[in-house]
């Protein structure tokens, strides 16, 4: 018997992130969302509505939102924020226009807005680590990352 063709045994599996909020049964096809108007049409949200939306329900990011869950927050702090305050807001709500277009569960929840520093918070990681690299990408600074092991959840940091 070749005892490379059946693998070792004795290592640990990691462990699936659990979401909540990602449906685990199949949608209808053709679902709207009561509170927002994203429909699930074709194994996807989007903000293209089939002619026949025959079912209502309520979508990810609209839970989330109705729940205050978030799946992200961006800290921004630090004097050259107090500075350029409005110019880095804009760029923040720049970003969540940009990928709510192809990505309409990825929104800004809340912005915590105060002069010496921001805390914004997203119903998708995917936005809030964006947020985070366009900031570095554009200011530069710093911008800490931090995966919460277990859940879907990032922290971001940036600062200049």
């Amino acid at each position: 018997m070749d005892k490379g063709s059946y693998g070792r045994k004795d290592r640990l599996l990691k462990e699936r992130r659990h979401d909540v909020y990602r449906n685990r049964s199949k949608l209808p096809q053709s679902s709207l969302c009561t509170e927002c108007g994203v429909a699930f049409c074709g194994g996807r949200w989007t903000w293209e509505h089939p002619d026949n939306c025959q079912h209502e329900t309520l979508c990810p990011a609209c839970r989330r939102v109705l729940e205050h869950m978030p799946a992200g927050e961006v800290m921004i702090s630090g004097t050259f924020f107090t500075t350029h305050h409005n110019e880095i807001m804009n760029l923040i709500r720049n970003i969540e226009r940009t990928e709510n277009v192809s990505h309409p569960l990825e929104r800004i929840m809340q912005v915590s807005d105060q002069f010496e520093h921001a805390m914004v918070t997203t119903t998708g990681m995917h936005l809030a680590n964006g947020i985070g690299r366009a900031l570095h990408s554009a200011y530069k600074g710093t911008v800490q990352v931090e995966y919460l092991d277990g859940e879907n959840y990032v922290k971001v940091c940036w600062a200049r």
